[in-house]
């Protein structure tokens, strides 16, 4: 079954509930090899965030926002 980003993100387990770590965004990326990774870098430059454990940490919103804009459709 094919997931919608919003179900995808919404279900990733991520080590803190608040979001996702560099290493796991890097992960998630994977399943989606038609990203277009600049709209994903452009994207993800106004995010927010907070740091857990000294690690940064993504809001699950902006990483699906940022999915959203960039992958291509085909």
């Amino acid at each position: 079954m094919n997931k919608t980003i919003t179900e995808r993100v919404n279900t990733y387990p991520t080590k803190y509930k608040e979001g996702f770590t560099p290493s796991e965004i890097d992960e998630l990326l994977k399943e989606y090899p038609n990203i277009n990774m600049k709209k994903f870098n452009d994207s993800m430059m106004c995010h927010t965030g907070s740091i857990i454990d000294g690690e940064f940490v993504v809001y699950h919103c902006d990483v699906e926002l940022a999915l959203k804009c960039s992958v291509k459709k085909k």
